[in-house]
């Protein structure tokens, strides 16, 4: 079998993959974001620049129009992002002429609210506290965040109106039914919701609109030549705040990242996918999720993801 040939086979599968049911998808999401202006008086939309807050921002464009946007965009900013993603994030903002607020964990840090146990620390975890820090500024009374639930079994608890309480703690026996699309949106005084439109939405999903719609994100998603350590499972990438260790040995690798964060606690993958047609082949064959994969700080029980919710993450 020529080149060719193998190459068509391996394209085949993509090609042949419909993607009907992202018409209901959108419409369901378009439907919540819809949902959330019309229930809320100071909402938000919480948007770091990587590929799900992309696709929300997609999806705030279709339902409201460009420079029509109602709610402004929050980014909670550890200090430790990838350039690539923030300098993304500010692009895609002025261009939808979308207001951009900026809150920084280093801020927080100054006013004494975080405090690291060790200077090489993960600021990831401690944006909880920035984030309530931000709602009490603005009384924000929803948060629409990107969250799915095939991403970590504690986001599989979640309803898309996920409600918090006046401490921005999540609380498994408060959360309200949401049977027949029917959403309960009653708040008592400093409550607020986190909405998730995107709940439904699979990581397969996401990459097949991001295909049709030519959504652009930031270059990290693709293949690129990194410097990496392997340690624990996972390929670390050498950076300054993540530098190789004594006995590690550095090697140059085609890799891309499936997901973004904090530069600590996230690793890329080894990939040549350069487009996104190439990453709906590979998301069809991979076996581990994408944070199970990738983020360095979910591989510990004091760091799950239910423990961070109920301490009001995202």
């Amino acid at each position: 079998m020529n080149a060719r040939n193998e190459s068509a086979e391996l394209l085949a599968p993509a090609q042949a993959l419909s993607d009907t049911h992202l018409n209901a998808l959108e419409e369901e999401a378009i439907f919540v974001l819809r949902e959330v202006a019309a229930a809320f008086e100071r909402p938000t939309l919480l948007f770091s620049g990587g590929k799900d807050s992309l696709v929300l921002l997609k999806l705030a464009e279709k339902a409201f129009g460009q420079g029509r946007i109602p709610y402004p965009l929050l980014m909670i900013d550890t200090g430790h992002n990838f350039h690539e993603v923030t300098d993304f994030r500010d692009l895609r903002a002025e261009q939808l002429q979308a207001k951009l607020i900026v809150r920084s964990v280093e801020d927080s840090m100054k006013r004494g609210t975080v405090r690291l146990a060790r200077p090489d620390e993960s600021r990831n975890v401690h944006q909880s506290v920035t984030l309530l820090e931000a709602i009490e500024e603005f009384q924000f009374d929803a948060l629409i965040g990107g969250a799915r639930r095939d991403e970590e079994k504690a986001r599989a608890k979640e309803r898309i109106f996920s409600h918090r309480d006046s401490f921005g703690q999540w609380q498994p026996k408060d959360q309200r039914p949401e049977l027949w699309t029917l959403f309960n949106t009653r708040l008592q005084p400093g409550e607020h919701f986190r909405v998730f439109p995107i709940s439904n939405w699979t990581e397969l999903d996401v990459w097949q609109y991001i295909a049709r719609e030519s959504i652009a994100l930031p270059s990290l998603y693709y293949t690129h030549k990194r410097d990496i350590v392997e340690r624990k499972g996972l390929l670390v990438p050498v950076t300054e705040l993540t530098p190789a260790r004594d006995g590690e040995v550095v090697q140059s690798r085609d890799v891309r990242f499936r997901t973004v964060g904090d530069i600590t606690c996230t690793c890329p993958v080894d990939s040549l996918a350069a487009t996104p047609a190439d990453i709906v082949i590979e998301t069809l064959a991979a076996d581990v999720s994408e944070r199970g994969a990738t983020r360095m700080d979910d591989k510990t029980s004091e760091a799950s993801m239910e423990k961070r919710k109920k301490d009001g993450y995202f």
